[in-house]
């Protein structure tokens, strides 16, 4: 068997750890400590991601998307294949050297997607971008860590606090879905999302074929005329 090869790390901003890019002849991981986040090989549920958002969407025209997470492109790269020549998809990756392995060593598995006129790339962190939008999206879709309980960096874990999701539920336009990834289940979070004001759909999506571990996949749609109790409120003018 051929063996691993580490090519590079990189620190995450207030994380824990590093993160590792490895290769295995044309298989690439990345790994932060013994947990591996990404593999090239296992792209099933990361696609899902956006097929399925895309599918809620529907022909709704010039949807703009939010993308949480950049890792191996594949959300981006389905998402490209599913939305028209009107469509914007806004990417923010808060590790500067994941852009850079994009653009190096994993150059051929995202192709000319990088380069594609729809897609803006952010080099930050997504809750600014939520925090800064009022119903600015038609959707956003967060793959930013192993699921709402924060593994690589404690800051992600307000994406998916009741204010985390009162943001998301404002920066949403009417009819808007928020879908959120996860390796494993979490009872909790359904519920969470449900008292922020979302109707919420779990499906649970292999991570490759039909074979491999079942990832989850929240579906919280944010219904016309519908209100959140956990959504900021814009300031009152005197």
């Amino acid at each position: 068997m051929i063996p691993w090869t580490l090519l590079d790390t990189a620190k995450v901003p207030d994380g824990f750890g590093e993160l590792r890019l490895k290769r295995r002849g044309d298989e690439f991981s990345i790994m932060a400590g013994a947990t591996e986040l990404m593999n090239s090989r296992l792209s099933g549920s990361e696609k899902a991601l956006a097929t399925l958002v895309c599918a809620r969407l529907g022909a709704r025209p010039a949807p703009v998307l939010l993308i949480g997470g950049l890792g191996m492109g594949f959300t981006l790269r389905a998402a490209l294949g599913e939305v028209g020549d009107d469509a914007r998809i806004v990417v923010a990756e808060l590790v500067p050297a994941v852009i850079d392995w994009a653009r190096g060593p994993m150059a051929e598995i995202f192709g000319d997607s990088l380069s594609d006129p729809r897609v803006t790339l952010f080099e930050g962190d997504v809750a600014r971008l939520i925090g800064e939008g009022r119903a600015a999206y038609d959707a956003i879709l967060l793959d930013v860590d192993n699921g709402p309980g924060g593994l690589t960096r404690a800051a992600n874990d307000g994406l998916y606090s009741p204010a985390g999701l009162g943001a998301a539920w404002a920066a949403l336009r009417p009819g808007g879905v928020l879908a959120v990834w996860s390796s494993a289940p979490d009872s909790g979070f359904t519920t969470a999302l449900r008292r922020a004001g979302f109707a919420v759909e779990e499906a649970r999506v292999r991570a490759h074929g039909k074979s491999g571990a079942r990832h989850v996949i929240w579906l919280a749609e944010k219904r016309v005329g519908s209100s959140s109790p956990t959504a900021p409120r814009a300031p009152r003018r005197s």
